[in-house]
């Protein structure tokens, strides 16, 4: 199977729309008041087998809107340092790095023959309400994502091995998860991205997915 029949396994697979793994960090759980602390955003791709598997990972620090409500909890948590020399030598106003997260999301959209780009996240609710927050809090007005459509990997988690909990879910998946590690916002959209696309793969190989079948018996055909 060559790459172009690969990208259009990818363009049928989920009705035009190509899944793109977001994590947000925030500093707090209300959209409209609290800040956007760092952005994450996996793109995805899929092999000649119609296997699906992570791409490339977009990740940026953020400066807080003005007037931003910050929850010290939600730093606690997260583990975020506001101070931190490196984190304000790097960071990104909101225009700017929702921007540089959408570039790639565009340029992947149509690489693989999609017609827009639909969130996959862990708690989707929560980051896709954060993003379409601050899409409309900068006038954005080409958003490559569906307003409200989305992809929840705690519920699939659920279904697939009874573990909601992105660190639990990961290792029933068999995915490594370093709780050190998480509650940055790339480290858990590149798990989250990894336990999506284990859930996905596993469908397929039980026969849940007859599209990538089919074109592949045609190709020996």
């Amino acid at each position: 199977m060559s790459d172009g029949q690969a990208r259009d396994l990818m363009a049928k697979r989920f009705r035009g729309f190509l899944p793109v793994v977001v994590d947000l960090e925030t500093g707090g759980f209300n959209a409209q008041s609290d800040a956007l602390l760092e952005i994450a955003a996996v793109t995805l791709t899929m092999d000649e087998l119609g296997n699906l598997m992570p791409d490339a990972t977009h990740a940026f620090h953020v400066k807080p809107f003005d007037g931003a409500n910050i929850e010290q909890a939600a730093l606690d948590f997260t583990g975020i340092d506001l101070d931190s020399p490196l984190r304000q030598q790097v960071a990104l106003n909101e225009h700017d790095a929702l921007g540089e997260i959408f570039k790639p999301v565009r340029k992947a959209i149509k690489a693989n023959q999609c017609t827009r780009a639909i969130l996959v996240g862990h708690n989707a609710a929560f980051d896709q309400g954060f993003l379409n927050a601050a899409i409309e809090r900068n006038d954005i007005k080409r958003n490559p994502f569906h307003p409200f459509s989305c992809f929840d990997t705690a519920t699939l988690g659920g279904l697939i091995y009874g573990q909601t909990v992105l660190a639990r879910a990961c290792r029933a998946a068999g995915i490594d998860f370093d709780n050190d590690a998480a509650h940055s916002a790339r480290y858990d959209t590149e798990r989250t991205a990894e336990l999506f696309c284990a859930m996905v793969n596993r469908y397929k190989d039980l026969g849940g997915w007859e599209l990538a079948q089919k074109e592949q018996s045609m190709d020996e055909d």
